[in-house]
This record gives structure tokens, C-alpha cells and sequence, in this order.
């Protein structure tokens, strides 16, 4: 669900940077931005890199468990759905005399986000249909835990802006359990 999700939003940017520099290929890629060893990876130069950061809970109130009816006076019980929230980086990886097109490629994206804060599939026909909806809201970084961040990606700063992609719901939809099955009739007695 979460790879499904992030191809889905670099898939919607690069058909927005396609029609607006005129180019073929895709702009986009969703990728680390180093291998192991520290060396940049080698599609990602001169591109627009999609990758993920931090992956968090989302701190909605407690939704209770599901139940299904299953059984003559028994219910499936299932467990509330995880809902997470994406921390996305996207990085321009041009250097040199190519550094303009990175403040260009930063500044379409957070252009394209600001009009397009909502994916969903009125808007996105092509969105998983186990997805109800994606919301990209830019996230604020000081600079000293912007610093820490680029640490610990092992790559010096580039041009980047960071999103926070709520939410992702991840439901297994496995039973957990059964539960008697109380109906309003049986409610009602008392003792």
C-alpha cells in the first residue's frame, strides 16, 4: 500500500512536469538517493527523486474494532485499520551549471501541490482502489533538523522540499477473533 501510494503521487507529478517542460521521459523517480557505499545512484542524476523518510502513526482517536457477522450468534471481530502518515522528500538532483532547473523542478512541485492538495479518485481515477484518498500537506523544517535529516540520508543538502502524505490506511482485514452476537431483543431482558 505504501509503494502503491507513492508511485501513484510521483505518477501524477511527472504527468504535471511532462506537460510543462515538454518532455518525454520522466522527470520523477522514486528512489534512494545514495547506494550503500555513499555514491549517488545513477538514475537518479538530473532528476526529480521521490523517496520516503519517516513513516508515523497517525495520532487519530481510537477506532474500535470491526465486527463482521459470521456465524448464527457470533461475530468476527477484526482490528481497527492502521492509519500512518508518509513523510516524502522530494530532492532536485542537479548540480552545476544545471542548478537552476532545480529551483525550477522544487518550485512546480510545490506549485503542483499547493493547487492539488487532495488525491483521490474523483481526481485521480488511476488512485488504488484500497486508497480513499491522499492529502499532501508541506511540512516545516528548522534548519538545524533539516541538518540532521541530510546527516542522516549520508548526502549533502540539495534543493528539496518535504510533504506529509496522510493517511495511509493499512487493514490486513483478518479476523482476530469471534465475539457473542447481542441483538436489540436480548439487549433488552434483564434478570
Amino acid at each position: 500500500m505504501i509503494a502503491t501510494a507513492i508511485a501513484g503521487i510521483a505518477s501524477q507529478l511527472n504527468q504535471s512536469l511532462r506537460r510543462t517542460f515538454r518532455v518525454g521521459e520522466d522527470l520523477v523517480v522514486v528512489s534512494n538517493l545514495s547506494e550503500h557505499d555513499g555514491n549517488l545512484v545513477a538514475q537518479v542524476s538530473n532528476k526529480l527523486v521521490l523517496f520516503l523518510v519517516n513513516i508515523e502513526k497517525d495520532s487519530m482517536p481510537y477506532r474500535p474494532s470491526a465486527l463482521s457477522h459470521t456465524a448464527v450468534g457470533r461475530a468476527g471481530v477484526q482490528q481497527a485499520p492502521v492509519h500512518l502518515n508518509l513523510m516524502l522528500m522530494f530532492a532536485a538532483t542537479f548540480s552545476g551549471a544545471n542548478y537552476p532547473e532545480a529551483l525550477k523542478f522544487i518550485s512546480h512541485t510545490i506549485g503542483f501541490f499547493q493547487s492539488r492538495p487532495v488525491f483521490d479518485h474523483q481526481n485521480t481515477p488511476d488512485l488504488d482502489a484500497r486508497i480513499s484518498k491522499l492529502m499532501l500537506d508541506i511540512e516545516n523544517l528548522a534548519i538545524s533538523d533539516l541538518s540532521n535529516l541530510w546527516g542522516i540520508l549520508g548526502g549533502k543538502y540539495m534543493p528539496s522540499v518535504l510533504y506529509r502524505m496522510r493517511v495511509i490506511a493499512i487493514d490486513a482485514a483478518q479476523l482476530s477473533g469471534q465475539a457473542p452476537h447481542v441483538s436489540q431483543s436480548q439487549a433488552g431482558v434483564s434478570a
